[in-house]
């Protein structure tokens, strides 16, 4: 195991400091008009590319960190400057997630540097698996994948909802089932190239927080691609689908394997968020005063702020102990990954609702911060899977048991 301690070393802090003041100076002043706007902020995408933040360099250096911080170091500061704008500009890595995880090394190469493009050419990804009638349900996706083994194609038909970047990316990653009889384990992944026939943007949702990400349902018609374009190859997929068949465990799942991957890093954004609000109120509880002191030195504020902050860094904990995990290849035995997540999400949530609490009218006007943080906060209890979803993971691995 890498060596792993909570205390950061110089080059780690140096790159703390780095993406912090990206957050602090480009991210964090335009984070209400992006919020209002409800649009992808290419601007700040654009800026991002320029510094290296949003590059495919940024992502290979930071998933082949040993100690596995660096990600979730980066995604809690840029979380801390907006959730909406950092969604913005990272939810292209949940695609190369699912590239990174179902792909053979060839593919890795080839297609997620067109993740990203380049500044001045930039190039948004999109990963699609949750369907309307298949959420955390992943064993109930509809949309198929039929393999035409006279052009050597794969024609994929259904529709995906809930897409970050979802119609707007170049690179779309999507999961389909290619054996329904199979439910999850005769699923694969697919990269749909750019300037694909039969892929096309559905409903754009307006959405209650993170509102700078753009969220989409995605269209398959009759959708072709070249058979080089299933992820991993199609002799690694025979050979899944035979063993399934004869009655042997599938050894992985197209969307469980990019879950796993990307839990501790969406609990890090949780914790961003959580921060944020959290060294807001405590600065406003200093200097706000009411009957002739300070609100924080009545207990009733005080105990809150105590209570956020043990939170706040048992989350970092959970977070930064599941991605040295995966980094390690440490099995996560008590679904430790799960556990990130759900723990900071729903930390994320509190805080910020106590933050409002502390500010009182203040934090509900949109002139403080403070409830966008919370109207942010709120999805990190339900994508990539829900609080309850996370609790069930857990719950199996602790006790063995398939609990339903």
């Amino acid at each position: 195991m890498a060596e792993f301690s909570m205390q950061l070393n110089e080059d780690q802090k140096t790159f703390q400091d780095w993406v912090h003041g990206f957050a602090r100076d480009v991210v964090r002043p335009a984070a209400a008009e992006w919020d209002e706007r409800e649009e992808t902020p290419w601007p700040i995408i654009e800026e991002a590319a320029k510094v290296g933040i949003y590059s495919t360099d940024f992502i290979f250096s930071n998933f082949s960190d040993p100690t596995g911080l660096s990600m979730p170091i980066a995604l809690e500061e840029m979380c801390w400057g907006d959730a909406g704008i950092a969604m913005a500009i990272f939810g292209t890595s949940l695609a190369v997630a699912g590239i990174a995880a179902n792909g053979t090394p060839e593919q890795a190469m080839e297609w997620i540097p067109q993740c990203y493009g380049s500044p001045g050419d930039l190039k948004l990804a999109a990963f699609g698996v949750s369907e309307p009638d298949a959420g955390s349900d992943v064993s109930s996706l509809r949309t198929r994948a039929v393999y035409d083994a006279a052009k050597d194609e794969w024609v994929l038909n259904g529709v995906k909802t809930w897409i970050t970047n979802g119609g707007i990316a170049n690179i779309h990653v999507i999961v389909a089932s290619v054996d329904p009889e199979l439910g999850s384990r005769g699923q694969a992944s697919f990269v749909i190239p750019d300037g694909t026939p039969g892929i096309r943007m559905g409903q754009k949702f307006k959405k209650m927080g993170i509102r700078a990400s753009h969220t989409a349902e995605v269209i398959l018609e009759d959708c072709r691609i070249p058979g080089s374009c299933l992820l991993g190859g199609k002799e690694k997929l025979d050979e899944k689908l035979a063993r399934v068949r004869e009655g042997k465990k599938a050894q992985t799942n197209a969307a469980m394997a990019t879950f796993e991957a990307t839990r501790p890093a969406v609990g890090a954004q949780a914790l961003g968020i959580a921060r944020a609000a959290y060294e807001y109120s405590l600065e406003y509880a200093k200097e706000r005063k009411q009957f002739g002191r300070a609100i924080i030195e009545n207990q009733a504020i005080a105990f809150k702020l105590a209570k956020m902050k043990t939170d706040i860094d048992a989350s970092r904990l959970l977070v930064w102990r599941a991605a040295n995990m995966a980094a390690t290849k440490v099995p996560f035995t008590a679904g430790e990954g799960s556990m990130s997540k759900w723990f900071a999400g729903e930390t994320a949530v509190r805080v910020t609702e106590e933050a409002i609490q502390i500010l009182g009218g203040y934090g509900y006007v949109r002139e403080y911060p403070v409830e966008r943080w919370h109207r942010d906060s709120k999805i990190y209890t339900i994508f990539e899977g829900t609080s309850e979803i996370q609790q069930l993971v857990i719950a199996r691995a602790i006790s063995g048991i398939h609990i339903k």
